[in-house]
């Protein structure tokens, strides 16, 4: 013992020493937690206002959280003609064959577009929102100068340019300054291309989470819907929310998850925690598993940071 071996002293001097040391290397219990997503954001959920942040004006890909925007636009056309819910989307050959996430709708099918946008948010069926994009298209203005540039006038895109134009104008009306949509259900784009920011998804979190059906939608775990094959005989599709903080029924709410090898694991999120809610918003996570694990410790130690 170090008593045995030096005198007294000495030996306090040491001991002191040695215990100013390890509180040197203490937890810095101000800080936010370590996680793997390079980019994230914590916000307020009542005023919008970010409170803490890690690279939020990085512009980054972010996969399927654009379907939140595309949900939106629907929301905010419906909200002028409500009567557009209730209408049949008739799936094409080009959304029914849509590779990634998929809603399982077929070429041929049709499905109501209040059903349609659960098949597009919940599973994250990159087949809903083509059905949607292409369902609303010609109804909508063209894209400007600014998106035809940005990609937008990619032939490619013919049957679906119109609605992701209307995608960005919302983005703009409500001040994504640092977003482009080119495509109602992901990134598209080239591999260099990025679409959104964590600033800017925390903003759309906050704007579409004011409108009491976007936040049905989002936090509903299972959904069953009709849909009409083909030949015309109905059958059940049923979808499950690809969220999995939802089910922990721990005061998470939503949002919308989103992964690509480019983009890596993303989600938005929403969670209350006594009379306190939040959105966390990480992009670029390195796992599923890890995505959730992030988003819990940023709730969790903002929680604890603002009940102080």
């Amino acid at each position: 013992m170090i008593s045995r071996l030096l005198p007294a002293p000495l030996a306090c001097a040491l001991l002191l020493a040695m215990i100013s040391g390890l509180h040197a290397a203490e937890e810095d219990l101000a800080s936010p937690p370590v996680v793997t997503a390079p980019s994230w954001a914590v916000s307020d959920a009542k005023t919008g206002a970010i409170l803490w942040a890690q690279n939020a004006d990085e512009p980054r890909k972010a996969a399927s959280t654009a379907k939140t925007m595309c949900a939106y636009t629907i929301l905010l056309l419906a909200e002028k003609e409500p009567a557009i819910m209730d209408e049949w989307v008739r799936v094409s050959k080009l959304a029914g064959t849509t590779t990634g996430s998929t809603a399982g709708l077929k070429p041929g099918e049709q499905v109501r577009v209040k059903d349609c946008l659960l098949g597009m948010l919940l599973p994250s069926g990159n087949d809903a929102g083509n059905a949607l994009a292409e369902h609303f298209n010609s109804r909508l203005a063209q894209p400007d100068e600014t998106m035809r540039k940005a990609g937008l006038d990619n032939p490619l895109l013919k049957t679906r340019a119109n609605f992701i134009a209307e995608m960005n104008r919302v983005a703009r009306q409500i001040g994504m300054t640092n977003t482009i949509y080119r495509s109602s259900y992901g990134d598209g784009g080239t591999e260099q291309d990025r679409t959104t920011t964590a600033r800017d998804l925390s903003l759309l979190a906050f704007t579409a989470m004011q409108k009491p059906a976007f936040r049905t939608w989002v936090a509903t775990l299972k959904h069953t819907a009709e849909v009409k094959q083909a030949s015309g005989k109905p059958r059940t599709a049923e979808w499950q929310n690809s969220n999995q903080l939802l089910a922990l029924e721990l005061g998470y709410d939503g949002i919308k998850t989103g992964v690509t090898n480019q983009a890596g694991n993303c989600l938005m999120a929403s969670g209350r925690h006594g009379g306190d809610p939040l959105f966390v918003v990480v992009l670029g996570s390195s796992s599923s598993e890890a995505r959730y694990a992030d988003a819990r410790n940023l709730f969790r130690w903002a929680w604890t940071q603002r009940s102080r």
